[in-house]
């Protein structure tokens, strides 16, 4: 009987010895068991009958929370140990169970044993010289979570972290801090986006920052939990990020354009365009942003009658293809006359990754204004011709931009324009080929290249036949210059007294 009660009472001593080794440092806030914790901690064995502690090693402790049972020991170990059995019936049930740490890359573990009735429990160090105990450094299982770049962590059904790699680890600590528990998951759990097999997307905040992590989340389901891999994407996302800012600073810029822009991605679908283009064609916004295909969105101009008419349908049908070949070699370039007068210019450029963009340029006034000029030179022309006098008229680049039926007639030149202009050197010396010799030509070359202190001047010249030609020379603005040929003509009087002496 008394060495039952001696017994007794080394075993509540010794029970409060194991707190300290359990318990590293009272600044640890969560009461948990180290990982840290110092190597000559280790090895040491407690033993249970039930879930009563009886005895442990002895280890000069000092703690301030007692353990006498099972469940005190648990709550201490389950921070870094999560897999340590729940009741020591577990430990009776399978024999003997190592419990690993849950970091893999750390050199500890918890051995439970059945010894007749008995649980022994030995907290035990592996790292340091080679032992019988000491794991297989060349497992390549080991070896394959060990260096994986990817973190890898298992979740028991209660979403509790019972293992992980060093990548993990590694990124709890990044998002964390160092000391963090690593049973408490770092991304968040359930939901349709963690269905096993399917890939997820997720982000995690960074302490300190205002940053955050992305990683592509598959989850595998186990019988005892749920297996879970994350892949860095935080290189996608940023790209994304750049790339959708670059979209958005170009749908800014398309937003100002006045040309109508339609850009078709590679399935012929309209994936970009700009207010103008609704201005332009008047299609409706939600028919545009359902993204309709080409020839949906020619098919609905033809409809409007936003383009010329076909004559028939398939025609038309073979136009549209041949309008597509055309703008992917960038050569589709036309100018449509709609049936409400208005004219536009449409282009077609090819895009990259198969692409094609069409632009849409209202150009009614333009063409108005050209109209107009050139009904303006052709009443000018007709003006021209029907004076009697040879009208040459040179530009302020010393070009022949002018003359007239009364030129062509005096020194027998067509009135077809050539590829290159005639200068004035080239002029005036056909002009002396048909006239005496006389330095008035070479003045009038000189006059034409002056730019300042130009004057109305006038002289005479003969032809080679005899003819008295008046040529006079007048500036004009912007450096143009006119050269007026004109002939004597005989008066009234004169006709009537040659007559008379006839």
């Amino acid at each position: 009987m008394a060495d039952w009660i001696i017994l007794a009472a080394i075993s509540l001593v010794s029970s409060g010895f194991a707190v300290q080794w359990l318990l590293p440092r009272r600044r640890n806030r969560n009461n948990t068991f180290g990982l840290l914790s110092p190597t000559s901690l280790f090895d040491a064995v407690f033993l249970f009958d039930g879930d009563r502690l009886i005895s442990h090693s002895d280890i000069a402790l000092s703690g301030f929370e007692a353990v006498s049972d099972w469940g005190d020991l648990r709550r201490l170990l389950r921070r870094d140990f999560p897999a340590f059995p729940d009741t020591p019936d577990i430990v009776r049930d399978q024999g003997n169970l190592v419990v690993s740490a849950i970091d893999f890359t750390v050199e500890r573990e918890v051995l439970c044993e059945w010894i007749d009735g008995i649980v022994r429990v030995q907290l035990r160090d592996l790292s340091g010289a080679p032992t019988p105990k000491t794991r297989d450094p060349d497992d390549p299982i080991r070896l394959a979570m060990e260096t994986a770049p990817y973190p890898v962590w298992l979740l028991d059904n209660t979403d509790t972290v019972r293992w992980c790699n060093a990548a993990y680890v590694a990124l709890v600590r990044k998002a964390r801090g160092q000391d963090t528990d690593l049973t408490d998951p770092l991304f968040p759990t359930g939901g349709e986006g963690t269905l096993s097999g399917k890939k997820t997307r997720q982000s995690i905040p960074v302490d300190g920052s205002k940053s955050r992590l992305w990683y592509d989340l598959t989850y595998v389901d186990r019988e005892e939990g749920r297996l879970c891999y994350a892949v860095d994407i935080n290189a996608i996302v940023e790209a994304e990020t750049a790339q959708r800012k670059f979209v958005q600073t170009m749908t800014k810029t398309f937003a100002q354009l006045s040309i109508g822009l339609a850009i078709f991605d590679r399935n012929r679908q309209l994936a970009l365009f700009n207010p103008a283009l609704i201005d332009l064609t008047t299609l409706p916004p939600d028919f545009l942003s359902c993204r309709p295909s080409l020839s949906s969105f020619f098919d609905r101009l033809r409809d409007q009658h936003m383009m010329p008419e076909p004559k028939n349908y398939r025609g038309w049908r073979d136009q549209m293809n041949a309008l597509l070949e055309a703008a992917q070699d960038g050569n589709y370039q036309e100018t449509w006359s709609l049936p409400s007068g208005s004219v536009y210019s449409v282009r077609g450029r090819p895009h990259p990754d198969g692409a094609v963009a069409f632009l849409f340029e209202d150009i009614t006034a333009e063409i108005t204004l050209t109209r107009r000029f050139r009904s303006e030179m052709d009443l000018m022309q007709s003006i021209l011709d029907r004076l009697a006098d040879a009208i040459a008229v040179f530009s302020d680049d010393g070009t022949l931009a002018f003359t007239n039926h009364a030129y062509h007639r005096l020194w027998g030149e067509s009135d077809e324009v050539g590829f290159e202009p005639a200068t004035v050197l080239d002029v005036t010396r056909h002009w002396q080929e048909n006239c005496l010799a006389t330095p008035v030509l070479g003045e009038i070359r000189d006059f034409v290249a002056m730019r300042d202190n130009r004057a109305d001047w006038s002289a005479e010249i003969r032809t080679r036949d005899g003819t008295a030609l008046t040529c006079s020379v007048n500036p004009m603005q912007n450096g143009a210059t006119i050269v007026r040929f004109s002939q004597e003509q005989p008066t009234v009087r004169n006709t009537v007294l040659q007559k008379i002496r006839a």
